[in-house]
């Protein structure tokens, strides 16, 4: 079953226009979810909405409200929400070009996979494609979505496009206001040195499928456990944290233990060569 785009609409580049349609590069799917039962029945409980002087009330009787002081609210109705509508409603307009470097990582968001939507769209999509794999430029446009204006920053992969939902300047916070108080002081070169060799030793490429949640999986075990009526094993306690008192000594012991560990490993000896 193909998957349902989460919005569609048209991807403009000055006076050329293409459909599109965006579809979420992530799947939350293999999350355990948990439901909310009673203790006695297991009967799964329903939310309901409460007025605090009515009690109970329908679903069909609540509007929207923006609370601009304290228990004071503005109703607005979808009608006027709708009054609103900004063209990024349905286009995303490319604005500028950028290197993906002049982005900072902490405004990347979330994922999506930018598609034409219909093969009448395939011409002036792919020529935009290809115009920014050629130029290595990743484009900046706007879009709403779940009621929110987006910025996007779009980037070729493969035969299409991503689409990369990015934070606005006030979602971002001042890294000063954490890191402020962190002395400005250079630690011993020494230590620089073995540290950067530790590096080294364990340096290796970025496989996703090793990185698995395991606390996920230690969950779905749990789970398991449960339906076949076992009693769930108590895991071991964590480990103490352990202060460290001798930095370089640290350091040494770790750099030794990899360097030893390697050293253990057996190595494979290539196959003679065979004489002519």
């Amino acid at each position: 079953m193909a998957p349902r785009p989460t919005w569609q609409g048209h991807l403009r580049l000055s006076l050329v226009t293409c459909p599109v349609a965006l579809y979420t590069a992530t799947s939350p799917a293999g999350d355990v979810r948990f439901n909310m039962l009673h203790k006695d029945t297991h009967n799964r409980i329903r939310m309901v909405p409460t007025d605090p002087d009515l009690g109970p009330v329908e679903r069909a009787d609540l509007v929207k409200g923006f609370e601009y002081e304290k228990d004071s609210y503005v109703v607005v109705t979808p009608d006027e929400i709708a009054s609103v509508r900004l063209e990024s409603t349905k286009t995303i307009d490319i604005e500028r070009f950028v290197d993906a470097a002049d982005i900072d990582r902490l405004y990347w968001d979330n994922p999506y996979f930018l598609a034409p939507d219909g093969k009448l769209a395939l011409e002036a999509y792919t020529v935009i494609r290809e115009a920014m794999s050629r130029t290595g430029k990743i484009a900046l446009g706007r879009v709403v979505m779940h009621q929110r204006e987006r910025l996007l920053a779009l980037e070729p992969r493969d035969n299409g496009l991503m689409a990369w939902s990015l934070r606005s300047h006030d979602e971002v916070r001042d890294a000063a206001d954490i890191f402020g108080d962190i002395p400005d002081q250079k630690p011993d070169a020494a230590m620089i040195a073995i540290a950067e060799k530790i590096i080294d030793q364990q340096e290796g490429p970025f496989e996703p499928s090793e990185f698995n949640d395991r606390y996920e999986d230690a969950l779905r075990d749990l789970i398991a456990e449960k339906q076949k009526g076992k009693g769930h094993k108590v895991k071991a306690a964590e480990p103490e944290t352990t202060n460290v008192v001798d930095l370089m000594d640290a350091l040494r012991k770790s750099l030794g233990g990899k360097a030893a560990a390697k050293k253990a490993a057996p190595v494979k000896k290539a196959p003679a060569k065979k004489r002519a």
